[in-house]
């Protein structure tokens, strides 16, 4: 917004001068020869800029057009399947669906479909109807008194602070309109987020906003009054996210208002420190430990945790953890090294972690390795925003997705990348009260349900178009990847997919071998070989 402003003000200032030269020639042009004069000397001394230093006035140009290079760019050169992290062809449907408005497309596809990595489905000459009642499942495993019956699609983890007040409010109005969850992120449940009555998934960090004491570790009472909540259907331990994985953050003092000390439970005036690890387990043991804790805490809900993918023995090391104490989580939630709606270092964006499909079957094929895939559900959390990605996921391994930043784009959100920056145009990822405003709660709660709706009805039939009945009839060979020879191969060609009870026994799979022998239930760097 900011850099728009100056952008505008500059071509304002332009057609003033412009008017005050034809009106007043003789006077205006000695006045502005001074005014450019003063500022020729100004970057021809100043020290912090060599472009301005070495190009008076003319090098000014260079940042006044840097100023606007996004909206240029995004609005006048890239393609509709260009840009990043979401092209246009995928916002405009997410914007089509959110208002009900025309979703298809005229005179076939602009995709390149013999280009390396394009991916695809095979539809079937039996088209069938796929079942209404399957875009629902339960969350809750033997050892769980409440499961709950959770939507196919869900709001992804979207914390209070990181959006805007009216941002939480539309996302958990139209949740509630839906009928499908919430969750809270690691910021803590705050009013808006219990304001409309959508249900809602407690996300709990390393911070452990919420339930935390003055010391910053967990503190069970605290826990158990937000737990009970009729709001609250599941529980979820934050490990680690696809934005930053292993990555902890501060939130500076200066910016805890009374309001955020309140919900966060943390202090005014002192910085408030997330660490990179859990202060509650430091072993896979301990995690599901704490899992049970929880579990027993909050009265038998459903509780889980949420990870991405890195090192692959320490996965398998929580894996072997579970076959030795026997207390298992009711659901795991996988993130993707795509990152998400998290403000993050570039490193960390762009270079840790397993990106999706790769993680997602991992999680999905170690599970049913381990014989336990059945009674553990598995949710994806990654680029999220149309029909063809939930066939996609879950086809591959899912059983629930969750979408953070389609569903910001129902909101309004235009991809400004302002969200680390509280400039967000649309009144999204801000709390300054000039922008939200833009973002009016009755009108725009209705299209974060439209889009969730749309969307499932896109699988519906696209899945249907397949011949398919159910979503556990979904598996890799359904979709497919061209690869360098502009050869399409299924994803069961590609990746391997374990029988049931195959880490189990002597002869493990060999993509697997090093891995399992590296784990440990004790600890999570693993074994040394």
């Amino acid at each position: 917004m900011k850099r728009l402003i100056i952008f505008i003000m500059a071509i304002i200032a332009l057609f003033v001068i412009y008017a005050m030269i034809q009106l007043h020639p003789s006077v205006t042009m000695p006045v502005i020869m001074v005014l450019l004069l003063g500022l020729a000397v100004y970057d021809y001394t100043q020290r912090k800029h060599t472009i301005m230093r070495n190009f008076p006035v003319i090098g000014r140009m260079r940042f006044l057009m840097e100023l606007v290079r996004p909206e240029i760019r995004q609005y006048f050169i890239a393609s509709s399947q260009e840009e990043r992290p979401f092209n246009r062809e995928i916002r405009s449907v997410v914007y089509q669906r959110a208002k009900k408005a025309l979703d298809t497309q005229p005179f076939g596809t602009q995709h390149d479909m013999t280009r390396p990595g394009y991916l695809y489905a095979k539809h079937s000459l039996c088209p069938t109807e796929f079942r209404e009642e399957d875009l629902r499942v339960w969350v809750g495993g033997p050892q769980c008194a409440k499961p709950y019956h959770a939507s196919r699609l869900n709001i992804s983890a979207l914390s209070y602070g990181a959006l805007s007040q009216n941002a939480i409010l539309a996302l958990n109005k139209g949740a509630k309109l839906g009928n499908f969850y919430h969750n809270t992120g690691e910021g803590g449940i705050s009013p808006f987020h219990l304001a409309n009555g959508g249900d809602l998934v407690w996300q709990l960090g390393t911070a452990m906003f919420g339930c935390r004491t003055y010391e910053g570790r967990f503190d069970p009472q605290a826990f158990v009054e937000k737990a009970s909540l009729d709001a609250v259907k599941m529980i979820e331990i934050k490990l680690s996210q696809g934005a930053k994985p292993s990555h902890g953050g501060i939130l500076p003092g200066r910016k805890i208002t009374p309001e955020i000390s309140a919900i966060r439970g943390v202090p005014m005036g002192q910085d408030c420190i997330s660490p990179p690890t859990n202060p509650e387990f430091d072993t896979p043991v301990g995690l599901l430990e704490f899992v049970a804790r929880l579990r027993e805490l909050s009265g038998g809900k459903p509780v889980g945790f949420k990870l991405a993918i890195g090192v692959r023995s320490e996965f398998l090391s929580i894996c072997k953890a579970m076959l030795t104490t026997g207390i298992l989580p009711d659901y795991i939630c996988v993130d993707s090294s795509e990152g998400g709606t998290g403000a993050a270092p570039l490193e960390f964006s762009d270079y840790l972690g397993e990106p999706f499909p790769d993680a997602l079957m991992f999680v999905h094929n170690a599970l049913v390795g381990i014989g336990l895939r059945d009674v553990i559900r598995v949710i994806a959390s990654g680029k999220v925003a149309t029909g063809f990605d939930l066939v996609t996921n879950f086809a591959i391994g899912a059983d629930m997705c969750n979408s953070g930043r389609g569903m910001m784009f129902a909101l309004g959100c235009i991809q400004a990348l302002q969200c680390n920056k509280n400039t967000c145009p649309t009144g999204v990822t801000t709390n300054n009260p000039r922008l939200m405003r833009g973002l009016v709660v009755q009108d725009k709660y209705q299209r974060v349900a439209n889009f969730q709706q749309a969307t499932l009805a896109s699988f519906k039939e696209l899945a249907g178009a397949m011949g398919i009945k159910e979503t556990r009839d979904l598996t890799p060979w359904h979709i497919f990847k061209r690869d360098d020879d502009e050869v399409g191969r299924s994803f069961a060609e590609m990746y391997p997919c374990l029988s049931p009870n195959a880490l189990l026994g002597e002869d493990v799979p060999d993509a697997f071998a090093r891995d399992w022998l590296l784990a440990s239930a004790t600890q999570f760097r693993g074994v040394s070989l």
